[in-house]
C-alpha cells in the first residue's frame, strides 16, 4: 500500500505540494487528478525517492522507497516514457533492469508479452520507438520485478484506443488480484473506467478525495442565468468555483447556496440544479475551476498554491 502523510514540498518561498495526505490501498486502482501545475508530478516524484519533501512522509508498503532494499521488487514505477536508453534494444533494456533486480531473464520475455512487444519490437532500438511503444516498454519495466505496487504517471500517453482499452484491464487485473495502483492520467473517461477511488489535487492541495462513487454523487451545481456574467462574477466574489459546463456554469457548491448569492446580487436565473450525473469530468471542472498554477523555471516543476476547496 501507498501512504502519503502531509507531504509538503517548497522551493525557496514557493510551495509547490502543501500538507498532501492520503492513501491507496491493495486490490484498489486510485485515480490521482489535477490540472496542470497542480502538483501531482512532484508528489508522485516524492513517492518514488526521487524529490525529497520538505516535511511529511511517503511509504510504500510501509517503508520510505530509499529504505526498500529491492525497490523494483515492491513497487514499480513509470513517471517518464522518454527516460530509456534509446541506444539499447527493448529486450536489453529489460535484460539489464533484470540483472540489477535479480530477475531470471525468462521474466523478461513474460512481460515484453504481456505488453504486447513482440520479438521484432523487443530487437528493434529504443530510438526508433514510437511514444506508445515506449510507454508499453516503460510498463513492462514496472512489471519486471513482479511488484506489489504500481505508480504510473501518464501511462497511457501516447497510446491509441486499442492500447488504452488494453491498458486498463492490466491495472484492473492487477489490482483485482491484490495490487495497489495510484494512476495520473489528463484521461479522464478512462480513469472513470477503471478507479476504484480518487484523489483531486488543486494548486498544490488536496480538494477532493474518497471512493469514485461517492464523489461523482456530489459534482455541484448547474446554474443558468439571463446575465451570466453578472451571476458568475457575484459566485467568485463568494470564493467559489466556477467553470463553465455544456449546460451551463458549474459550481463546487449546494443549490441553496448558489440560489442565496444569486438573490443577493440581483441575478435572475433560468435553471438551478444539483449537477449530479455529469461523470468524472464534471466533478474535476468543479473542484479545480479557480485552482492557479504558476511554473518554477528553476526546477522544471510546477508549483502553485490555493486554499482547500473542501
Amino acid at each position: 500500500m501507498i501512504a502519503v502523510q502531509q507531504l509538503t514540498k517548497r522551493y525557496g518561498r514557493h510551495t509547490a505540494v502543501e500538507d498532501v495526505s492520503f492513501h491507496c490501498e491493495p486490490g484498489t486502482v486510485t485515480g490521482f487528478l489535477g490540472p496542470n501545475g497542480a502538483g501531482k508530478s512532484t508528489t508522485m516524484r516524492m513517492i518514488c525517492g526521487l524529490t525529497p519533501p520538505t516535511s511529511g512522509t511517503a511509504t510504500v508498503d510501509g517503508r520510505p522507497y530509499r529504505q526498500l532494499p529491492n525497490p523494483g521488487r515492491t513497487v514499480g514505477v513509470l513517471l517518464d516514457a522518454s527516460a530509456q536508453h534509446v541506444g539499447r534494444t527493448g529486450r536489453e533494456a529489460l535484460a539489464v533492469a533484470a540483472a540489477t533486480m535479480g530477475v531470471g531473464r525468462h521474466r523478461v520475455d513474460e512481460v515484453l508479452d504481456r505488453v504486447g512487444l513482440g520479438p521484432a519490437a523487443a530487437r528493434r532500438r529504443v530510438r526508433a520507438y514510437s511514444l506508445g511503444m515506449r510507454q508499453r516498454l516503460g510498463l513492462a519495466h514496472a512489471l519486471l520485478g513482479n511488484p506489489r505496487v504500481l505508480v504510473l504517471d501518464e501511462p497511457a500517453n501516447g497510446l491509441d484506443p486499442e492500447g488504452i482499452f488494453w491498458m486498463r484491464g492490466l491495472l484492473r487485473d492487477f489490482a483485482d488480484r491484490g495490487g495497489t495502483v495510484l494512476l495520473s492520467s489528463h484521461l479522464l473517461r478512462e480513469v472513470e473506467a477503471v478507479a476504484d477511488r480518487l484523489v483531486v489535487i488543486g494548486g498544490g492541495r488536496i480538494v477532493a478525495q474518497g471512493g469514485k462513487d461517492e464523489l461523482l454523487a456530489g459534482v455541484g451545481t448547474v446554474v443558468r442565468a439571463r446575465d451570466t456574467e453578472a451571476l458568475r462574477a457575484a459566485l467568485r466574489r463568494a470564493r467559489l468555483a466556477v467553470s463553465d459546463g455544456s449546460e451551463g456554469l458549474l459550481v463546487n457548491a449546494d443549490t441553496d447556496t448558489v440560489g442565496e448569492i444569486a438573490l443577493t446580487a440581483g441575478v435572475a436565473l433560468t435553471e438551478l440544479r444539483p449537477a449530479g450525473g455529469g461523470g468524472l469530468e464534471q466533478l474535476f471542472l468543479a473542484l479545480t475551476a479557480s485552482a492557479p498554477s504558476a511554473a518554477v523555471p528553476a526546477t522544471g516543476n510546477t508549483e502553485p498554491t490555493r486554499e482547500v476547496v473542501r
